[in-house]
């Protein structure tokens, strides 16, 4: 099948140069549950060291960037945008069909870790659907593992 030239979806979202980075406060409640312990256990220099700690891990943000990707890399993102484009046309013309509208899921590549409304997953979980966010999250890695078994 001739996938090059043919229509990409608009529907995908590329993180694969964001990390995510945690917290170690975990947020707001976190944050305070963290000090207050601090505080009480060594007193308001040690609540101090930590909230700046704290204060200090915030400002690095929550991605860091990584390397730009390869060649091949891009290649796989268009054919995975062509795939995707294709499943739109066939879904949306069935759901027509049966008087329905159907809803368009959004793909997310991302590299090593990606952070959803499902939670953290890590690469090693495979490609992966979250129907809290609806989105469809795929480490464009997995092709070259699949290739590699």
């Amino acid at each position: 099948m001739e996938w090059e030239g043919r229509r990409e979806s608009d529907n995908v979202e590329d993180r694969r140069r964001l990390t995510p980075v945690h917290l170690t406060a975990g947020g707001g409640i976190g944050v305070l549950v963290i000090v207050l312990l601090a505080y009480l256990l060594g007193g308001n220099q040690q609540a101090q060291q930590v909230l700046n700690q704290i204060q200090n891990n915030q400002q690095q943000g929550a991605v860091q960037e990584d390397e730009a990707p390869s060649g091949a890399d891009e290649k796989l993102k268009h054919f995975v945008g062509v795939v995707l484009a294709d499943t739109e046309d066939v879904w949306r013309d069935q759901f027509r069909k049966m008087g329905k509208t159907y809803q368009e899921p959004r793909l997310v590549l991302f590299n090593r870790k990606v952070e959803s409304a499902c939670g953290l997953a890590d690469a090693a979980v495979g490609p992966f659907y979250c129907p809290s966010d609806r989105k469809v999250y795929l480490d464009l890695n997995f092709f070259q593992d699949l290739r590699s078994r």
